[in-house]
């Protein structure tokens, strides 16, 4: 199993798209800023949307789509599930 998902930095703040294989502990290195990136420089550690993928092939070609779309949708594709943009992390933890 692998996941997509949003971080972001605020309510209609910078987004994020990622993929992972393990998102409890890839949204705890976001938020702990393990790795110096973009989530980092801009403080983008807030999970406000996620999908489960059959396998980290599919969970890629789902990434790049989403990435390709424009703001708007993505934010659409957030407020389908979290029309507040609350932070996921602590309900998978």
């Amino acid at each position: 199993m692998a996941f997509v998902y949003i971080l972001a930095s605020d309510r209609n703040g910078t987004l994020y798209v990622g993929v992972t294989s393990d998102l409890i502990q890839r949204i705890y290195q976001h938020k702990n800023k393990f790795v110096p990136s973009f989530t980092e420089k801009y403080g983008v550690d807030k999970l406000v949307w996620f999908e489960a993928c059959d396998s980290i092939e599919s969970a890629i070609i789902r990434e790049k789509q989403i990435k390709k779309w424009k703001r708007e949708w993505k934010i659409r594709l957030i407020e389908e599930t979290n029309p507040y943009w609350n932070d996921l992390y602590p309900s998978i933890v």
